[in-house]
């Protein structure tokens, strides 16, 4: 029970995948949860263990209390502590559709994962972490939470995805004053455009845009630029900024003439 854990959710590939295996490097045992199947993800979990650390996958759905139940119980058979939570599981649309015609179905899909699984998951983490502090001596465990530059940025083609984010963003501010008291920090990472499973299939459209200085620095993000936050985060140099939105975004946020 000495060595540290972290559970890091959609973590069977990109951003995720990334964040377990430099939390890995760091000297953390990790718990993932992601819905593939372990076989799909098999090359990606290697990744971890070959980092020194001991792995857990949990094929499992975050929007399900039974899901999220059995993940933390098997932590803490196997690990016995959880130091480290990260909320990455997040899904994009379907389709994108303009606001003016998207559905409820659509809304209700992206919503349930992005935002309900994450709060609910936020809160089952929470009362764990709480026990934790009168449990494990010199445990200084901390929550943090993937959001996106969606969290600030009009897309009216994928509206339910930018509320999605945008309550992210609330629930990293609540969660980071109501566990202010318990010494538990809580933060945001905004990544900008990395390049992921997910985006690669609109490289053409953002090669183009990172070409024309939409982000100040003119690159693709990637998945170890978030993994770095992460790692930063967790090495308690920041804990009096709890609440604290980190943009891993290439200077995206920046308001530029």
């Amino acid at each position: 029970m000495t060595k540290k854990t972290a559970l890091i959710t959609g973590a069977g590939r990109g951003i995720g995948n990334g964040i377990a295996v430099k939390l890995a490097q760091d000297g953390y045992d990790i718990a993932i949860m992601d819905i593939h199947d372990e076989e799909a993800i098999s090359d990606n979990l290697k990744k971890v263990q070959d980092e020194g650390a001991q792995v857990v996958y949990l094929k499992g759905d975050i929007t399900k209390k039974e899901d999220r139940t059995i993940v933390l119980d098997a932590i803490m058979r196997r690990f016995g502590r959880l130091d480290v939570h990260v909320n990455n599981a997040g899904v994009g649309l379907k389709k994108r559709m303009d606001i003016l015609e998207t559905t409820e179905e659509s809304y209700d899909f992206v919503m349930n994962i992005n935002l309900k699984g994450t709060f609910f998951f936020t809160q089952e983490v929470a009362n764990l972490m709480i026990k934790e502090l009168d449990k494990i001596e010199g445990i200084n465990p901390r929550i943090i939470n993937i959001s996106s530059m969606s969290a600030y940025t009009s897309s009216t083609n994928r509206g339910e995805y930018c509320i999605s984010k945008a309550g992210i963003s609330m629930v990293t501010t609540l969660f980071a004053d109501r566990l202010a008291e318990y010494g538990i920090p809580v933060f945001e990472i905004r990544p900008g455009i990395i390049f992921t499973d997910m985006t690669k299939v609109v490289k053409d459209k953002y090669d183009k845009l990172i070409s024309e200085g939409i982000t100040p620095i003119k690159r693709w993000g990637y998945p170890e630029d978030i993994a770095k936050a992460v790692s930063a985060l967790c090495t308690g140099n920041f804990d009096f900024s709890t609440g604290q939105v980190i943009n891993v975004d290439g200077g995206f946020h920046i308001r530029r003439l």
